[in-house]
């Protein structure tokens, strides 16, 4: 006679809940078969972007881009200690982007486009954290009515739009703000520095 031990549902739920958050990222060679547009002028939207909110390691700022790159709306947030999960991402990107400028829904074809600079430790290849990131933020462009832009990451090596290639050393993680180099764009919303709800759930569990 053998004896076994058959595995648990709690264990079989965490492999199950493993899968399923493993699934929610995007690999760089999906995100560049995404087709997602190019930035004219990636450096200014950076250097834009980094003069308004100054985010430090483990900050995200997203943005609304019209069809001339102007920032229309943009708000940052610090991610908490979290798993990196594409789903919690996603949820809260979407809360900031209800929070700072309409959805697009009712469009047939979306005019705007959201991307997203995510400041964080390490050097500028790609992590699974990035693919969580590039997963959320494709899911949020699509359930608020936007196009899917670039992702961007910020290190103390300096900036990269991750799957094009393009980058430079300024700014940084560690860098003052430039100045502002988008001038021409109207007075933004924005929200400041605190995490989103979804986020601080997440790290309270």
């Amino acid at each position: 006679m053998t004896f076994g031990f058959a595995p648990s549902s709690a264990a079989s739920l965490s492999t199950s809940a493993s899968a399923a958050s493993a699934n929610r990222l995007l690999e760089p060679a999906e995100w560049a078969a995404a087709g997602i547009p190019l930035l004219r002028n990636p450096r200014e939207v950076v250097s834009g972007l980094h003069a308004r909110h100054r985010p430090g390691p483990a900050t995200a700022v997203v943005a609304v881009l019209d069809p001339d790159e102007r920032v229309r709306a943009s708000a940052s947030f610090t991610r908490r200690q979290a798993s990196a999960d594409g789903w919690l991402f996603r949820n809260a990107l979407l809360s900031q982007l209800r929070r700072v400028i309409p959805h697009d829904l009712r469009r047939r074809t979306p005019i705007r486009t959201a991307v997203l600079l995510y400041c964080r430790d390490g050097d500028a290849r790609w992590t699974e954290e990035d693919g969580a990131w590039m997963w959320g933020l494709r899911d949020a462009c699509t359930l608020h009515g936007l196009r899917c832009g670039a992702y961007i990451t910020l290190t103390r090596d300096g900036w990269q739009v991750l799957g094009e290639g393009r980058g430079g050393r300024r700014p940084s993680a560690d860098s003052a703000p430039e100045p502002f180099a988008l001038s021409e764009a109207p007075p933004l919303p924005r929200t400041g520095g605190a995490a989103s709800e979804v986020l601080r759930r997440a790290a309270a569990r």
